[in-house]
C-alpha cells in the first residue's frame, strides 16, 4: 500500500478521473495562540495492495506537538478488486477541515490507522510570526 496525502487549499477530482491539488501547505503562521485555521484540506490517494478489496475502515488523526489527537476524520474506502494484470486500486481523499485549532507553535503531524497499522503522513509546521496567518 502507497500513501500520498497534503494538506492543501483545494482538491477534487476531475472529469479525466485525475487527483488535482492545488496550494500545498507546509507552514501556517499565527500572531498569537491558540489559533484558529478557517479551512484547509487534507487530500491525496491510497495505491491499495492487490489482496485488498471491499469497504476498508480507516481513521486519520492530526495531533499536536505532544501527540495529542486535535481531529480525527472516520472513514472508509470501497476497493474493488484487481488482478495483478490492471494497475491497482487507487482511492482518492478529499477532507475539507473547518475551524482547526492550534494551541501552541509547533509541528501538528497527521497519521492514518488502516488494519491496526498506523502510518504517518504529512506535517504541517504552525509558527508564530508578527503578520498573522
Amino acid at each position: 500500500m502507497h500513501i500520498n496525502l497534503f494538506f492543501c487549499e483545494n482538491a477534487s477530482t476531475g472529469m479525466d478521473g485525475k487527483l488535482n491539488v492545488q496550494g500545498i501547505y507546509y507552514e501556517l503562521y499565527s500572531k498569537g495562540f491558540p489559533t484558529r485555521q478557517d479551512r484547509i484540506i487534507l487530500a491525496g490517494a491510497i495505491e491499495w495492495d492487490y489482496d485488498k478489496e471491499g469497504q476498508i475502515p480507516f481513521k486519520i488523526d492530526i495531533v499536536d506537538p505532544e501527540e495529542q489527537s486535535i481531529f480525527t476524520i472516520n472513514a472508509h474506502s470501497d476497493v474493488e478488486a484487481r488482478s495483478k494484470s490492471q494497475p491497482a486500486a487507487i482511492s482518492h481523499l478529499i477532507f475539507p477541515l473547518e475551524n482547526l485549532i492550534f494551541t501552541r507553535a509547533g509541528q501538528y503531524r497527521s497519521y492514518l490507522t488502516i488494519e491496526n497499522e498506523k502510518i504517518w503522513g504529512p506535517s504541517l509546521y504552525v509558527l508564530y510570526s508578527d503578520s498573522g496567518m
